[in-house]
């Protein structure tokens, strides 16, 4: 196998610093750690969680089109870490660890099939790029937040095995009915909460109904993945955000955010003291062919160093904020935590609503239905500057 290629942010990876000696909580993704007596329990955490990086050598997108994402594809590697990491809690569990050389469950190498850079799987590179043009960018085009949001919550309707319901909450508000409708479809609300709807169910693109999902663990409540783009200042962060990021990496229904800095996009898991720790997609590695035997080469797909840093002030303001929540229990916990932050310090990076504002009438068409046809018109606030990610004027 090929040397992994190193570009501008990897080449840091030889200097990364260990966690610092501080009496500070390491918060990763809801979990809390010590940097003084824990080291190894977050490595063995960070470690745990998929990375995806540039590749190359893979078939060509669209069947003529690039064979590497160098250079175009961080944030497209970033939107699959933080919806790998939706897979992760939804198939084998948050507390699951990664042990390198061990033989792995089937769950997880379907887990990592799922983004194997080949057209025919569910959140490739292929298919992320392709699904793109639908909203107006052309394959090795750069993405911003709110439009790799959009593109993984199209996909995700094809992902019949994890039948997750993605939700793209836009406007700075979450709508609490509509995320209850989107994840309860056989219920009819308009009748009460506990009536059945009589008409057939399509759910992820599968018309079985609610009675399919009867004996299963899920059976009244879809997985929700919550994204949230969200623009926390104009070419800076504004400080009054930063408390209530920090909260959003300490909730157990945390599946971190994805951002970064201008041209340099990265998947951030968590926090110490007033650094943010990310996993960082600027490695170029070969593109991995499992075997026809079922081998999986998967010790890629983890990162083996000790993360990223940065100062949360130089975090770019355009971010997207992601949400699990397994069953509606984890979402009523989720919304109570949400309404505690709202009552801390700092202003509320967003607003949490049990019904949709009068002023968001029509809004429907872009969150519950696959078209999101005003989905251009909301990328120019929520996505930076495709060149520069960030916004050079209002």
């Amino acid at each position: 196998m090929d040397a992994a290629t190193l570009t501008y942010d990897s080449l840091r990876f030889g200097e990364i610093e260990d966690f610092p000696e501080t009496s500070e909580p390491v918060w990763i993704l809801g979990k809390q750690f010590s940097a003084l007596t824990e080291k190894d329990d977050i490595l063995a955490d960070v470690t745990s969680r998929l990375w995806f990086t540039y590749r190359k050598n893979f078939q060509p997108i669209g069947g003529t089109g690039p064979t590497s994402d160098t250079g175009w594809g961080c944030m497209l590697r970033c939107g699959q870490m933080i919806l790998g990491e939706a897979l992760v809690c939804r198939h084998l569990g948050r507390d699951w660890r990664w042990i390198p050389g061990q033989r792995q469950r089937a769950d997880y190498i379907s887990i990592l099939n799922a983004f194997i850079d080949k057209k025919d799987s569910y959140y490739s590179i292929h298919q992320i790029a392709q699904m793109g043009v639908g909203e107006g960018k052309s394959i090795g085009q750069w993405y911003g937040p709110n439009t790799v949001a959009q593109v993984l919550k199209k996909l995700a309707v094809f992902d019949s095995w994890s039948r997750l319901a993605v939700h793209v909450a836009m406007d700075n508000t979450v709508v609490i009915e509509e995320i209850k409708r989107l994840c309860m479809p056989w219920l009819d609300f308009d009748r009460g909460a506990c009536a059945v709807s009589e008409e057939p169910l399509e759910m992820n693109g599968d018309r079985e109904g609610a009675c399919a999902l009867a004996e299963e663990e899920t059976a009244l409540w879809k997985p929700l993945v919550l994204l949230i783009p969200l623009r926390l200042g104009l070419s800076d962060i504004n400080e009054a955000y930063i408390e209530p990021l920090k909260q959003c990496f300490m909730m157990p229904q945390s599946l971190g955010v994805i951002g970064g800095k201008p041209n340099s996009a990265h998947y951030f898991i968590g926090f110490v003291g007033e650094e943010l720790i990310y996993l960082d997609p600027h490695t170029t590695q070969p593109a991995v062919d499992p075997s026809e035997g079922g081998h999986f080469p998967d010790d890629s797909y983890h990162c083996q160093h000790p993360p990223c840093r940065m100062h949360i002030c130089e975090l770019d303001p355009s971010i997207a904020a992601g949400f699990f929540c397994q069953t509606e229990d984890d979402f009523d916990d989720w919304c109570a935590q949400i309404r505690k932050v709202s009552n801390c310090r700092g202003l509320p990076m967003f607003e949490l609503v049990d019904s949709q504002p009068s002023h968001l009438i029509g809004a429907d068409v872009i969150n519950l239905t696959p078209e999101f046809s005003d989905s251009d018109r909301l990328e120019r606030f929520f996505d930076s500057e495709d060149e520069e990610f960030e916004i050079l004027s209002l």
